[in-house]
Parts: structure tokens; sequence; C-alpha cells
């Protein structure tokens, strides 16, 4: 994680500047939430969500344009000082805080109505269970915890001509560790530090492990599309959503979980 939060700060700037971000975008308006997202959590008006690895904020502060009280969490300082500015800049209120996953419980002295996180944010964790534990100790009684990930499942395929083969274990237990210059929304930018840390974690792991957080799952759903352009060959849909081609079959590309600590 050390290693990971290393890239995080020194992409945090590039991101910032880069179109796949659309900063300019959000500062004219533009929400960064997926419907899907928007609709699953409902009204947040005037309630407290937490938005665990917020990065750079977006996510985060198109939540307090719905009239959230927001408070984002993320373990890397520059991407926080994007964020703050971000704030500023779009004038909306937000609290964010710096810390990792595990430590935020201890870091945050008060309960939220909501927690939130996703889009590619589990990869990055090496444990689920204290994961899902951390969020449980932040709820209040008949609080929500929504997320919509990328399918793990996709983490397992690379694309081949004509189809796709399998990279890896599904369940493969050990991290994967890359050596890539860019990252997925940096183009030409070279990063110096390259090397990072990712793990799979299966569907069943992450429904498990809010179970044993004492989390009720609500709903559970898988998506046929994706909300970036992982394969070259995906095209985007008239609302905006990343589908292969018929050619190359279907499979799961995202999954949504919402899930309600007990009153």
């Amino acid at each position: 994680m050390a290693v990971n939060r290393r890239m995080w700060d020194e992409a945090a700037p590039l991101h910032v500047a880069s179109s796949f971000y659309d900063v300019p975008g959000f500062l004219r308006g533009v929400s960064t939430l997926l419907p899907l997202e928007v609709d699953a959590v409902g009204p947040v008006r005037d309630r407290s969500l937490l938005h665990l690895q917020c990065h750079i904020g977006l996510d985060t502060l198109s939540w307090a344009r719905l009239g959230a009280r927001v408070t984002g969490v993320d373990y890397s300082a520059p991407a926080l000082t994007a964020a703050r500015r971000l704030a500023r800049a779009a004038r909306l209120p937000a609290r964010f805080v710096r810390s990792d996953v595990y430590s935020a419980p201890r870091r945050l002295p008060e309960l939220f109505d909501i927690v939130y996180t996703g889009k590619g944010a589990l990869c990055w964790l090496p444990d689920l269970s204290r994961w899902a534990k951390g969020i449980a100790g932040l709820l209040r009684p008949g609080g929500r915890l929504f997320f919509a990930e990328d399918h793990p499942y996709a983490e397992v395929l690379e694309p081949v001509e004509g189809g796709f083969r399998v990279r890896t274990g599904y369940f493969r237990r050990r991290s994967i560790r890359y050596s890539m210059s860019e990252t997925y929304a940096t183009t030409g930018a070279r990063l110096r530090n390259a090397t990072r840390y990712e793990w799979i974690h299966p569907v069943s792991e992450a429904l498990r492990a809010l179970r044993g957080a004492g989390l009720e799952v609500e709903e559970f759903t898988e998506y046929p599309f994706s909300h970036w352009r992982r394969y070259a060959s995906m095209g985007a849909d008239r609302e905006g959503r990343w589908r292969l081609p018929r050619r190359e079959g279907s499979f799961p590309l995202m999954y949504s979980v919402l899930a309600r600590r007990p009153a």
C-alpha cells in the first residue's frame, strides 16, 4: 500500500489535468456520478455522506451538489490538496481527511448516514474483511453503504486478437505486481513511481465480508457495461456507458451493492 500511495501521490496532479477526469466539465456543472449510483442511493439532501478512497474528490463534490454533507477520505496528500482546491473552485462545502481506509474509523469521530465507495476502489485493498468492519463502524444504525465496482471477472481477462484469454486466476490470493509508466487516466505522462500492486477480490468475497461485518445486503446487480473504456474494442452507448462489440460476446464488467447497517 505504501508503494501504491507513492504512485497515487505522483498521479494526482496528472489526473487533475487529464481529459479522463474532465475537471473543466465538472466545474461547469457536469456530474461524475453514474445514473445507477444516484438512483440506488436515492435522495441525499442534508444527509451525511462519507466517500472512502475519494482521490481528487470529483465524486465527493458531485454528491455535495446534490445536497449531501460530504466527507472525503484518501491517503494521498496531493490528491486531497487537489480535492480542496476543486471544492473552493466549485464553491461547494466539503471536508477532506487524510487517512487510509483501515484507519478511517479511528480518524473520524462521527457516524454517517451513507458510506460510498467504488468505481475501481477495491482492487487497491488487500483485506476486505477489515474494510467491511470499518464501514460498519462508520455507519449509523440504519445507515447504508453503496458501491459500484469494476467486476473482478474483467480483471482476469486480457484482450487478444479475436477475443480474450485468461491472464490470471479469479481466485488468486496474492497481489499482482505491475510496472506501468502510465495510469488509466494519463497518456504520454511518464510516472517515476511506476510500480503498483493490485488484488483480485471475487464478488463472493466482498459479499461475505459485508455479511461478516453485520451488514445486510439489500441489492446486488451485475452490469454488461463499464464506466470507462477498459478495452480498445469497446464503444460508448447513448448513455455514455462502454460496451463490448457483439462479436466479442458479453460478460460482467461492473457490479454494485447496496447494504444497510441494521437499526
